[in-house]
């Protein structure tokens, strides 16, 4: 998303690509108006700015919000960082949109504050969060979206301002998203931290790992998809699903509870769910049948 070119095509595509309807002449007012007002104002990577509203609003569409919620985050620094106010976005596009767009400028602006520790404002942050889910919990989804892509390209903050971020991102944002259910955020946000945090560890485990992120999702697509075809042939209503633990959960696991990089088993993980106990005791044969089982790893909850 990092690119002067085609910003709002990449937009479209995402949308085109969902399953959800979308108010297209809504999102692409919305976007006018970002564009407008954010005019010639650059990220620190040089890019146009709108390049990150943009990215807010890609991420936005992977989560499935609604178009609301998208238009929001196009607009989501319109407040804060222009000469629109939140009045007049209110009467362009309505009380909801402006509310969200309203929620996000005071969570930002309340990071912004000062604070006799950085413990104070921490809890402060997540005071704040958390009030914020109970008004309108689309606004935290927006705040997670625009933290996620600044953490993606921290590398143009000075050193302190990349670690102060890092570590809010880790204490505030990831349990947040967590909480949510959002896991491929939390994830994302903690690996993302670790980089900065603790850079060598992070280089080590990644090294260690035989395959880099794309390869490591598609390997576990490619295993999904072979269990799936295998056990349907049998098993009705099989669902089947797989993650490739986060660097950070590896970190965990190998810098705090002490353990070698080959004695964690949960690196690649696949989950199938069936309707019975009968059903679930014939896919662990399939299972065994398919894969080599590993002595005394097995648990039968």
């Amino acid at each position: 998303m990092e690119n002067g070119g085609g910003i709002f095509n990449d937009l479209i595509v995402l949308i085109s690509q969902s399953e959800h309807d979308y108010d297209m002449k809504l999102i692409r007012r919305a976007y006018d108006l970002a564009d407008s007002a954010h005019g010639e104002q650059k990220r620190l990577s040089g890019l146009p700015y709108i390049t990150h509203p943009v990215a807010v609003a890609c991420i936005l569409v992977q989560l499935g919000m609604d178009s609301e919620c998208i238009a929001a985050g196009l607009l989501h620094d319109v407040v804060e960082d222009t000469k629109i106010s939140l009045e007049e976005l209110r009467r362009m596009f309505g009380s909801e949109i402006a509310g969200l767009v309203d929620g996000v400028t005071k969570i930002t602006k309340m990071g912004r504050l000062p604070y006799n520790s950085r413990a104070v404002q921490q809890a402060e942050n997540l005071r704040k969060m958390l009030i914020a889910m109970n008004e309108d919990i689309r606004v935290i989804i927006i705040k997670l979206a625009d933290r996620l892509h600044n953490m993606r390209t921290a590398k143009y903050w000075e050193p302190e301002k990349q670690r102060e971020k890092a570590l809010e991102s880790m204490e505030v944002y990831a349990p947040i998203a967590h909480r949510l259910g959002i896991r491929a955020i939390k994830e994302e946000l903690e690996d993302l931290s670790l980089r900065i945090l603790d850079p060598y560890a992070y280089k080590e485990i990644e090294d260690s790992l035989a395959l880099r992120r794309d390869e490591r999702n598609a390997f576990i697509e490619k295993t999904k998809q072979l269990i799936k075809n295998r056990v349907a042939e049998t098993i009705p209503n099989v669902y089947v699903s797989g993650r490739v633990k986060s660097i950070n959960g590896i970190y965990r696991k190998m810098f705090v509870q002490g353990r070698d990089m080959d004695e964690i088993y949960d690196i690649y993980a696949v989950r199938v769910i069936v309707d019975t106990v009968n059903d679930c005791y014939n896919v662990l044969g399939i299972m065994h049948d398919m894969f080599r089982p590993l002595p005394n790893r097995f648990k039968d909850y």
